[in-house]
């Protein structure tokens, strides 16, 4: 890249910036873009050509190459990724449409906007236990939710870390269901050396801050489907059909009406921006050298952490798995042993930033009460993660010398508290 001047200016105020924070605390995120992805998001700028165009499609291409999808539909985050993805499942413009009150079976284990498309749109969350090793949606589980409403499963990958992917499949296929993949946290994981997202009828990412790579904010809806690729399309800018490929059918039936005006489904703004593009398709060259470290530090993490392990759940990566790692989950095995709340607020008063694991278990959340769900099982799984769980960051950021601090703190906190 040639260095001119505007790149020299922002590389100075980068350093100058950078230079001056403390970099001895253990975050949850630190930012995977730098000097690079400003210089291309501000050129971009410059031109004024600001909003959805080239750039985006050809941001919507590399995503595709890069992960075998024939289609991508980008939009403004991750939680529109959803939003599209269900509202055009919706759709009366798709021949294999769902209907209201159809069932959706889906872990109890779950973030809100894997849940609120699914709402709002008039379908009935079913939720089921997780395994408390993986996290994931119990297979077997499952297969007890399923009645005659049923008509699709969400997976949702806690953390990067694959679901079962062949025996969701397996229950689809002999259930006749859809099966799509909320996999915002879990961008380049795969299972059985296939990439997330690719599974069922569609899936979303995210591109928010805190994730694998980011364009600030943003989401990416992916489907092999052609038709539901094309509603989407029509979703995600206005409801009208200036973007899609396939115009000609509704220009004919509609003559009298300008074709860049011409509104065939109820739709939003979901749109993502040409800076953010450019911004972007920096950002995914750099993906695979992000879960290299990221995978690094969880192993190196893990083996350190097993020292814990009558104390604690790791997180486990099955055989067949391929884990992105969005961050590193710590289960408490007893809360009468170990109190949460004390150990987050040590190894926050020790620089080391915790949360709770995504939204904990969500038929606990107030919010559930207002809408129509149906919950099997007792959940005893995700509601031990919510009040046991937390996670602390393993991000590309991190070296093995932080990695091996977080260890020490950890076993600083254990000796105080005669458990070692």
């Amino acid at each position: 890249m040639k260095k001119n001047f505007l790149y020299k200016s922002i590389k100075n105020e980068w350093q100058k910036f950078h230079s001056k924070k403390n970099n001895k605390k253990i975050k949850l995120h630190e930012p995977t873009f730098g000097v690079e992805e400003i210089f291309n998001f501000t050129k971009q700028l410059i031109t004024t050509n600001v909003t959805m165009g080239k750039q985006v499609e050809s941001f919507e291409k590399k995503i595709c190459d890069k992960f075998g999808f024939k289609y991508a539909v980008s939009s403004n985050s991750g939680s529109s990724a959803n939003l599209l993805m269900i509202s055009a499942l919706m759709s009366n413009l798709y021949s294999k449409r769902l209907k209201k009150n159809d069932e959706i079976i889906v872990s109890a284990l779950a973030w809100s906007t894997s849940i609120f498309p699914l709402t709002q749109y008039g379908l009935k969350p079913v939720f089921v236990d997780c395994n408390l090793k993986t996290m994931n949606i119990d297979i077997q589980q499952v297969k007890k939710a399923i009645s005659k409403k049923t008509k699709g499963i969400l997976a949702i990958p806690i953390y990067g870390n694959p679901c079962e992917m062949v025996e969701l499949m397996k229950i689809c296929k002999k259930n006749n269901l859809v099966l799509l993949e909320d996999t915002c946290e879990s961008m380049g994981a795969k299972y059985n050396g296939n990439f997330l997202g690719g599974f069922g009828l569609a899936s979303s990412f995210s591109f928010y801050f805190s994730h694998h790579i980011t364009c600030l904010e943003g989401g990416v809806t992916v489907t092999n489907d052609f038709e539901l690729s094309e509603i989407m399309k029509i979703i995600r800018s206005h409801g009208w059909i200036r973007n899609i490929e396939g115009k000609k059918k509704w220009v004919k039936n509609y003559p009298k009406i300008d074709p860049n005006f011409l509104f065939v489904n109820e739709g939003y703004n979901l749109r993502l921006t040409e800076p953010q593009a450019r911004m972007g398709m920096i950002q995914i060259k750099k993906l695979d050298n992000f879960l290299k470290k990221r995978r690094k530090n969880a192993k190196y993490l893990t083996s350190l952490m097993e020292e814990f392990s009558d104390l604690f759940i790791f997180q486990e990566e099955k055989k067949e798995s391929f884990h992105s790692w969005f961050g590193f989950t710590v289960i408490i095995k007893d809360i009468k042993v170990i109190d949460r709340n004390t150990l987050c607020n040590f190894l926050n008063k020790n620089k080391i930033e915790t949360r709770v694991i995504v939204s904990g278990n969500f038929v606990s959340q107030p919010v559930v009460r207002t809408f129509k769900h149906r919950v099997v099982g007792n959940l005893t799984n995700a509601s031990k993660i919510m009040t046991n769980g937390f996670s602390i960051g393993i991000h590309q950021n991190l070296g093995n010398n932080q990695i091996k601090y977080i260890y020490d703190v950890f076993k600083k906190f254990l000796k105080r508290e005669h458990l070692l």
